[in-house]
């Protein structure tokens, strides 16, 4: 594809995967509009040459501006995080299938060439997860539906929009399903933080406080696969540039317990911590891992990155942004500055009824937080 003319917007950039593919598409010199409802003060990373604006995605106007005049669609915005956040916010979450139906319908309106969406492993039948020793769920499992409920369904939901938006209309799709994404510049605290980031702040909290006790939601026998963001953003590129029209697991094949990830840390800090388990909270399905005999078979190649490694950097950044704080407790996400030169909403897009009045809801789509109850 010629990149002189090829314009992309990434929905969803001040996000964790968002912020490291609109760095990856500028660093190969395409020209990118980054949107995000959040505040630019709040996006984990903020690229001064890309065209940076905050738009609330719920409204169909601001969708509409986030496609004028671009070729291609990232479409990664939603409400979401890690399992303490999905499975006390599931209708939060099923609001995001606003955001994809009206993302595609001023996609499809103007002209766009390409959709990507970042579905997520969450889509998969519960019935296949219910053994730490899952066998490797292949795309075809999604089927016949049993997924997380609120995220995994809106998931599962969106990619069907997709599905069906490329049969009527002709509007390519691409559609991902993430595994368990985790690296440096993402949510690390606040209640929506990933297995990994949350492991990382617990280990260091105890190494810093000399508390020498780790707390592990469920029983630590719970299995996972974990994919680092740099194979994350490769794995996005390749199949956005393919002919592939269906869903692709994008994820790490190398399965851990929720113990072992422990293992994993702990060796990294060089600490050995008590652990105490909290069986009452919120663990997910019993096993999870990646069959990645189609991505293979697509794009010949799939993550390579060993969790020991990507741990390592992440555990790094983490480490860095805790001593950082001078303030005597941590906050609920990593203070990202703003920079200057940044275009920010026009204003004739403010003004006028939102599809969601600014309501608890509202408030914490635009924090990023939890509501509180």
């Amino acid at each position: 594809m010629d990149q002189a003319s090829h314009k992309v917007v990434v929905c969803g950039a001040g996000g964790f995967i968002g912020g490291h593919l609109v760095r990856c598409l500028e660093a190969q010199g395409i020209a990118v509009r980054a949107v995000d409802i959040k505040p630019l003060a709040r996006w984990y990373q903020v690229n001064p040459r890309a065209e940076n604006l905050v738009l609330n995605l719920q409204d169909f106007r601001h969708c509409q501006h986030a496609v004028d005049g671009m070729s291609s669609v990232y479409q990664l915005a939603a409400d979401m995080g890690g399992m303490g956040f999905i499975e006390s916010n599931r209708a939060l979450c099923m609001l995001s299938s606003i955001i994809n139906s009206h993302m595609l319908v001023a996609a499809q309106e103007a002209g766009v060439r390409r959709f990507f969406y970042s579905s997520s492993a969450c889509v998969y039948n519960a019935e296949k997860q219910t053994s730490p020793d899952v066998a490797p769920l292949s795309e075809d499992q999604a089927w016949p539906a049993m997924p997380e409920e609120g995220y995994g369904l809106e998931k599962l939901f969106g990619e069907q929009m997709c599905i069906q938006f490329e049969r009527d209309f002709g509007l390519a799709c691409r559609i991902a399903r993430y595994h368990n994404v985790y690296g440096p510049y993402g949510t690390w605290t606040g209640g929506r933080e990933k297995a990994p980031a949350a492991i990382c702040r617990k280990v260091i909290e105890a190494k810093l406080t000399g508390r020498n006790e780790i707390e592990i939601w469920g029983d630590g026998t719970q299995t996972r696969s974990f994919m680092y963001i740099d194979d994350c953003i490769a794995g996005t590129c390749m199949l956005f540039d393919s002919s592939f029209n269906q869903p692709l697991n994008i994820g790490s094949s190398e399965l851990v317990s929720i113990n072992q990830l422990v293992d994993l840390v702990e060796e990294i800090a060089g600490v050995k911590l008590r652990r105490r388990y909290l069986l009452s909270a919120p663990k997910g399905v019993n096993g999870r891992n990646s069959d990645n005999r189609l991505i293979l078979e697509t794009l010949h190649w799939q993550p390579t990155i060993r969790l020991r490694d990507g741990l390592a950097s992440t555990y790094t950044w983490i480490e860095k942004e805790m001593l950082a704080l001078s303030r005597p407790s941590f906050p609920r996400l990593p203070s990202i500055a703003k920079r200057p030169g940044l275009a920010l909403l026009r204003p004739s897009l403010v003004a006028g009824p939102h599809l969601i009045p600014k309501s608890r809801i509202m408030r914490t789509l635009n924090e990023g937080m939890p509501p509180h109850r």
